[in-house]
């Protein structure tokens, strides 16, 4: 397995993205710090299938968005796995409004989550990568981050931060053989778009991908192992789009006949 002897640690991987991420380390080697926030038994559960197929994975609790909680958290899985090489971004929240009636926590809140996380673990986890120089850094942004949505301004301006972080982190730290990497999916069933991947609103957003269906969570988690593993180790800087085509194109361009 490509991921042998790697310690990764996985925010926000109770459930989602996250979830099927630290899975999919796993599966391929990896000894896993499944981070949650608030979903312990959640986290608990993640680190239980990892355990039963004899992998290694224990559970942290931590408001990434807090920069002395994010600190304090990769102290503990230094000290618990004994090394660390790869850091997967992945802790996000939304609070979807018209900007009309959006309230001003309601962007800060977004932000200080979905980009501050991204912030602070990254800066906590510096000293060591830059000892061993050997890290790997995926932030889990969106395609959102590069496009605009109805009600999602907050939103796509910090993945549209998380961008721009990946992009100036990836030119700073490559001189300490540091790779930092974003995924960017389109529609994912997952918490955080549950209204949009059901019912009349999925049929007419599908019809909108050329590949006509929204990424499986194990999808965007297969790119991210991508990221994390050998097999990537000239990419830096990449924001890599996993939408079924959704941003190829200016609409579906179809022609009358």
């Amino acid at each position: 397995m490509k991921l042998d002897d790697r310690v990764a640690v996985v925010t926000g991987a109770s459930r989602g993205i996250g979830r099927a991420t630290a899975l999919a380390l796993a599966a391929d080697g990896a000894q896993v710090a499944v981070n949650y926030r608030t979903g312990k038994d959640e986290a608990l559960e993640v680190v239980a299938r990892i355990e039963a197929a004899g992998g290694r994975a224990a559970a942290f609790q931590a408001d990434v968005s807090d920069h002395e909680q994010a600190t304090a958290l990769m102290a503990e899985v230094l000290e618990t796995f004994g090394d660390l090489h790869i850091l997967v971004n992945n802790a996000g929240v939304s609070k979807d409004s018209l900007i009309y009636h959006m309230a001003p926590e309601d962007w800060l809140d977004v932000m200080k989550v979905n980009f501050g996380g991204v912030f602070n673990c990254t800066k906590a986890v510096l000293d060591h990568f830059m000892k061993t120089r050997d890290g790997v850094i995926v932030n889990v942004s969106s395609v959102m981050g590069e496009r605009g949505w109805t009600g999602e301004s907050n939103y796509a301006a910090s993945k549209g931060a998380v961008d721009a972080f990946t992009r100036s982190a990836a030119i700073e730290l490559a001189r300490f053989s540091i790779r930092v990497n974003a995924v960017l999916p389109g529609f994912a069933p997952t918490d955080l778009v549950a209204a949009l991947s059901s019912g009349e609103v999925a049929k007419n957003l599908k019809r909108q991908i050329p590949m006509r269906d929204f990424a499986t969570v194990e999808q965007v988690a297969s790119a991210i192992r991508f990221l994390s593993g050998p097999e990537s180790e000239y990419m830096t800087g990449v924001l890599l789009n996993i939408d079924g085509g959704g941003m190829a194109g200016l609409g579906l361009g179809r022609p009358k006949w």
